[in-house]
């Protein structure tokens, strides 16, 4: 099968990797989330395989579950505060982005642009920030907060702080430093900006105290899937996340989001939108299904229960594993999209919830493949080919050995058809997504 456009490739990393399970796995580096050498080992495997970015998720604070859980996952426990990690990654990598999360919700605004200015000029233009709203009442109670702030406030927020980091990222022109000995001027004062943005919920003077770098503007990465993340996405998202798990539902967010884009006075063109894919990748087919049943025999279905529940915000202490789930309501959600996709699912196919979190829990809800490098490759270029996606968000199930098995097996065959790059295009993460470096508010 012949793809029409090279497919973007971003690796996301959990710890030990994205199944719930995977700390348990033999070829798991089971002290991950302490581990600064696993970090290094797995970016620089990345960047070997001409991935586009790699990708750190992160949380404010322990997961909110049930001890009983909690107790049995790496998933919901804490790691490496993302900017340390990231900056450090950006001194044993060279080409490959680097993509941290960091919530409107909390983080001041200048300080969010100072982080990431400087994490870009570090990197010599690789950075990104994954743009995220904060649902957690638990996080927020670590920021003098008593509840997280409603859907629509978080979202109106997220715009708001979006804006005022993009404006102080354009304090100073390119050319702003001119470092004259001779005359004395380190910096032409008439090339320097503040922003002074007033509104109810901020007041940022400026300029920021970090000169505008190499990118001109870190990229912004977005992943809304609600009608308002939607809308966030198509506004201001360059590169996009997205939880579908179907060809058809994953077409639909494609050409929406595209569209919302346009109306915007953006072009989509300069979009990345990338799906989760979890691969299990074997040469043979039985080798990857026994993997992926080992895998699966790893959850523990206490577990399983408490992942389905965080992802549909639901209390499912009560419900017996071999029953049906109950009738949930979308409105307390933190993902709609999440939420849409695992009762349909649930429903269409009469899932227990102890089937339920053996399904769900494994990738938390993203999509799932196993197979040879072939099918593998085959599934990936349908999509594309159908206009579905742009590339995807590979999520190794676990890490560093289901990464390995991608980046040895699956990538080849990828650059074989001429479907992945054999080599990057230019030096900042930019370059690798054909996206412009944007100009400055101020040019001219």
């Amino acid at each position: 099968m012949a793809t029409a456009k090279q497919m973007k490739l971003a690796a996301y990393f959990n710890p030990t990797g994205h199944h719930v399970a995977s700390w348990r796995h033999p070829r798991a580096q089971i002290d991950a989330h302490v581990n600064i050498a696993h970090y290094a080992e797995i970016a620089q495997t990345a960047e070997r395989a001409k991935f586009d970015l790699l990708f750190l998720a992160d949380s404010d604070g322990v997961r909110d579950a049930h001890m009983d859980a909690l107790c049995r996952s790496v998933q919901f426990i804490a790691g490496f505060e993302p900017f340390t990690l990231l900056s450090s990654l950006a001194m044993v990598t060279e080409k490959i982005g680097l993509v941290c999360t960091a919530s409107t919700s909390w983080n001041e605004p200048y300080r969010l642009a100072r982080n990431f200015a400087s994490l870009d000029i570090i990197s010599g233009g690789r950075a990104a920030w994954n743009v995220v709203t904060s649902n957690n009442d638990r996080a927020a109670q670590n920021f003098s907060l008593a509840k997280a702030y409603g859907h629509g406030d978080r979202y109106d927020r997220a715009a708001e702080v979006v804006e005022i980091v993009k404006g102080l990222w354009d304090s100073w022109d390119d050319d702003a430093f001119v470092r004259d000995t001779r005359s004395g001027l380190y910096f032409d004062p008439g090339k320097v900006h503040e922003l002074n943005h007033e509104s109810d919920r901020y007041r940022v003077r400026g300029p920021l105290n970090v000169p505008r770098s190499p990118q001109g503007q870190p990229v912004l990465v977005q992943a809304g899937a609600s009608e308002a993340g939607r809308n966030l996405a198509a506004s201001i998202g360059e590169v996009v996340f997205s939880p579908h798990l179907t060809i058809e539902a994953a077409k639909e967010y494609y050409d929406d989001v595209r569209a919302r884009a346009a109306g915007f006075g953006r072009n989509p063109d300069h979009i990345a939108i990338l799906p989760g894919l979890s691969a299990i990748v074997r040469p043979t087919g039985e080798e990857a299904d026994e993997d992926f049943e080992f895998l699966q025999s790893l959850i523990h279905p206490v577990v399983g229960r408490e992942i389905v529940a965080s992802m549909l915000k639901a209390d499912l202490t009560g419900c017996d594993l071999d029953e049906e789930l109950p009738d949930l309501d979308s409105a307390g959600a933190g993902s709609v999209g999440h939420f849409e996709s695992i009762m349909k699912m649930a429903r269409d196919e009469r899932l227990t919830l102890r089937e339920l979190g053996q399904r769900v829990a494994g990738a938390r809800g993203k999509n799932t493949i196993k197979g040879t490098p072939a099918q593998v490759a085959d599934y990936m270029e349908e999509w594309v080919s159908a206009g579905a996606c742009d590339g995807f968000t590979v999520m190794p199930p676990y890490i560093p050995g289901a990464l390995d098995d991608f980046c040895e097996m699956v990538i080849p065959e990828l650059q074989r058809r001429g479907a992945f790059r054999t080599d990057y295009e230019g030096s900042t993460l930019r370059d690798h997504l054909g996206i412009p470096k944007p100009k400055s508010r101020y040019a001219g």
